[in-house]
């Protein structure tokens, strides 16, 4: 081992590993350095556990002369046969390393040491890679050096992981911070937030397709179910909404108890109105689609949905508002408000869709008009479109 260029590398660490533009770029540049520094690794993975409410973890895996490979892993991997078996399991619940020389008989228990060894390797080791959170992360190494890994590899393997877990906790940290911020404000939002729009006031006008959805007997739905159920429920029914949502270039903004808030930008980076209108179309009739087939037990019975939501498009104001130190990022304005009343007509008129006169404009399909209807606070009646596919269903 070359001493001198180990210590460059971990200098270059501390520093932050500046000249590798991603992740994947600093893992390969981590172990290409310490491959010519005399660190015979083959196989290199680095795993960062992460605060998520769907995924447990990423992974980075790097084995010489290939590209990084970057996956994520959710949290049913936790009750795998393969997980239990894994020398990472130790690593997470012990926080110890955990060595495992191909051809040991006493290692016949981790099956990745029998798969690396199929493989023309040598030895593994993993090493707990702690956080200054106290959470722990690992990372395994892997070489095909005869005889396995020296006591001078192992040296400067633990001599590394110190300096890599500083960086590593740096970039998963904002990577975090990213997650969070687009599983609870929505990705746009998120990335002005991170942009340093924080301040109460910070707001743009934006244009953009709004959406606003509601589930046709809410009330009464709570009131004869447990509330456990009855999210239960409501987290099946948004799932019908936000793929498509999100599948069609929306963001949402808020769950309002059964309520949705979502918007879909306009500007120059998604095409013009008629084509951002369209996918709201496709994507209100995908989640209709995916709503009328949702079916929940409940006991002996089956409980069926209907919904309604209303599209429309403006101008609406999006940013922070709030009050003291409680900030919301959202959006607000006549557009929002028209939006929110029409999908109250959705309910009377017995429709699933139903189109502001400006968004039907904008979106050429084969629109019904439904009649003008009085809004509060806007001093003119709307004209209501709805789609000519649809049957009137009255709730009673």
């Amino acid at each position: 081992m070359q001493s001198s260029e180990l210590q460059r590398i971990t200098n270059w660490l501390i520093d932050g590993a500046r000249s590798s533009g991603t992740p994947a770029e600093m893992i390969a540049d981590v172990c290409e350095h310490l491959v010519d520094a005399g660190l015979p690794i083959w196989r290199f993975g680095i795993f960062i556990r992460t605060l998520h409410p769907e995924i447990f973890g990423r992974n980075f895996i790097w084995r010489q002369g290939e590209e990084v490979e970057v996956g994520t892993v959710d949290f049913d991997v936790l009750d795998t046969p393969e997980f239990a078996a894994s020398p990472l399991r130790i690593v997470f619940e012990q926080g110890i390393e955990v060595r495992g020389r191909v051809g040991d008989p006493d290692n016949a228990r981790f099956p990745i040491v029998k798969d690396i060894g199929a493989e023309g390797a040598t030895d593994y080791i993993a090493v707990p890679m702690p956080f200054l959170d106290g959470s722990v992360h690992a990372t395994s190494w892997v070489t095909r050096h005869p005889g396995g890994f020296t006591d001078d590899h192992i040296a400067a393997i633990r001599s590394i992981v110190t300096p890599l877990a500083r960086v590593s906790e740096i970039i998963s940290l904002r990577r975090t911070a990213e997650m969070l911020l687009d599983t609870y404000v929505g990705n746009r939002a998120g990335a002005r937030i991170l942009g340093g729009q924080i301040r109460r006031g910070h707001n743009d006008t934006m244009q953009a397709a709004i959406w606003l959805s509601d589930l046709r007997g809410f009330t009464a739905l709570s009131d004869r179910l447990p509330p456990e159920t009855v999210v239960e429920i409501l987290n099946h029914y948004f799932d019908c909404q936000v793929t498509a949502i999100r599948g069609h270039g929306g963001e949402v903004l808020k769950f309002m108890g059964d309520g949705l808030l979502a918007v879909f930008p306009i500007d120059e980076y998604v095409g013009d109105a008629a084509h951002v209108c369209t996918r709201v179309l496709e994507a209100a009739r995908e989640s209709r689609a995916s709503v009328e087939a949702l079916a929940f037990p409940v006991g002996e019975a089956v409980e069926r949905f209907r919904f309604g939501v209303a599209l429309h498009v403006g101008n609406i104001l999006y940013g922070n508002i709030g009050g003291g130190n409680r900030l919301d990022f959202t959006c607000i304005g006549p557009a929002v408000n028209l939006a929110a009343r029409l999908e109250k007509i959705t309910g009377r008129l017995g429709r699933t869709v139903v189109a502001s006169e400006g968004f039907a404009n904008v979106c050429r399909h084969d629109w019904r008009e439904l009649g003008e209807f009085p809004i509060a606070g806007f001093s003119k009646a709307q004209r209501v479109y709805g789609l000519g596919e649809e049957t009137p269903v009255v709730m009673a």
